[in-house]
Formats: C-alpha cells, structure tokens, sequence
C-alpha cells in the first residue's frame, strides 16, 4: 500500500492492483459523516466474490480550535466570535449562540465578574456573606452574585432579593455595565449635550443617563437601524457581545503603562 498526499487529504492507494485489475469492476463509494462535516471516499474493485479496497481517502486536516458560532448573521459574526473566545459569553451546549435570548440578572452578574475581574477587588474578599433568600448556595450564580453584591455593582430588592431570572432591560444593563467599568462624572450639561443626538434620548429613565452617557463617550454603544438607544427594550446576548467586544478593542488600544525603575 503506498500513499498519495495533498495539503488537505491523503488517498492510500495499492498501485499493483490499480495497473493489473480490469477498471470495469471498479467502484467508487463516498459518504458524508454529519458530526465531523467532513467527506470521506474509497475505491472498490470485485474479485469475484467480494470487494476489495484499493484506494481510501483519509482526511487529514487539523479540526479548528477555535469554537464554532451558530445560529447568527454574518454582520454578528466577528465581535460574537471574540467574545466567545475571550471567554466572557459562551455558547449553549447544543453549539448555537442565540443572540436574540435575553439576559437575565444572574447571567449579567457571571458576565460582570469575569469581564472586569470583580472578584479581586478588596470589597469581593470580605468573608461575610450576604443573605440573599432568593438565591442558595446551590444556584449556578450564587458565587457570582455574592461578589457584584458585595462590590456593589450590583444591588438586591426589597427584602435583599435579587431575582436572578428576572431579564434586564437595555437602561438596566448598560447602566450596570457603566457601574463595573466606571460613570464618569458629567456634569448634567454634557449628559444632555451627550444624549441629545438620540431620538429616543428622552425615554432614558434619570437614574441611567449619567451611565449611557459614559458608554456612548466611550463608544460602546449600539443603536436600531434609527439610531435609537430604546433603553426600555429588553437586553439580548447580542446587545451584550456588542457592548463587550467595545470594551475588549478599547482594552487592546491602551498603550502599555511604562515601568518606573
């Protein structure tokens, strides 16, 4: 058995019985393997009882490493696929990102402390629990949620519950998000003169427009196709990649801090 190589496959071939069997009882199978994506092919000759494989294709490209984003639009695509690889979103186990899922307030709270670390401010280190009835020690977030509660980025309810399944509107999690990364203290002049470009500017509750003022500054935001903010529409994974792939380009823009000797 000798062997034929391309950069992509390779096709063991047994050239003695390529050069001396009759072509016309050659057969030539292939099929295509749906978990692997890939197509796999061979050669088949008759010898009067049965056949025999004189030829088989072996595909021999390395599978990406890279996680594979489903289920969105190509103008998605790129900034989805960076925060995915960065760690800070995931994909649901089937594959697919489902970018128009809402976030909930748990899901925003392991995306907080991931993306800036929250865990090893000072304020995170405090042994001393906070008791939060709606959400046990068993829940998924529950570590997560102790540390933005602790750290004060975020804040529970009435009765210290946190309802962590509740979804999150746009004015909520921009405004958190502006929390974590830092409002810039504008005074109230420039939030207006920031803001006023925006049709929708007016429908920002008062409590979030110091925060969206601080993510436009910083050129986080994103709009609908009227240049709306809608503050007051839910939040979708793909509102939150958008904002944190902003962050993740700014991150790489900040030129390296010197070393004083």
């Amino acid at each position: 058995m000798k062997e034929y190589c391309t950069d992509k496959y390779k096709y063991c071939l047994n050239f003695d019985q390529l050069l001396i069997k009759n072509w016309s009882k050659i057969v030539f199978l292939f099929w295509f393997t749906i978990s692997t994506l890939s197509l796999t092919s061979i050669l088949l000759i008759w010898e009067g009882n049965k056949y025999q494989m004189i030829a088989q294709e072996v595909n021999t490209e390395k599978p990406s490493e890279k996680p594979v984003i489903e289920n969105i639009e190509n103008t998605d695509s790129d900034y989805i696929q960076n925060v995915v690889e960065a760690e800070l979103m995931t994909n649901f186990p089937d594959g697919n990102f489902y970018p128009d899922r809402l976030i909930s307030r748990a899901e925003l709270a392991a995306i907080l402390v991931k993306t800036f670390y929250l865990d090893q401010r000072q304020a995170a280190k405090q042994e001393k629990t906070i008791k939060v009835p709606d959400v046990p020690e068993y829940h998924w977030a529950y570590q997560n949620i102790q540390i933005v509660l602790k750290t004060d980025i975020m804040r529970g309810y009435r009765g210290n519950m946190f309802f962590p399944n509740q979804k999150i509107t746009r004015a909520e999690g921009i405004a958190i998000f502006a929390q974590a990364y830092g409002v810039f203290q504008f005074p109230e002049a420039s939030v207006n003169q920031i803001l006023q470009p925006y049709p929708d500017q007016d429908s920002i509750p008062k409590w979030a427009r110091k925060a969206i003022a601080t993510i436009i500054a910083e050129g986080f935001i994103n709009t609908d196709d009227n240049g709306k903010i809608t503050p007051l529409h839910p939040m979708t994974r793909r509102d939150m990649a958008y904002l944190l792939n902003q962050y993740l380009l700014r991150q790489q823009e900040q030129p390296l801090t010197p070393i004083v000797r």
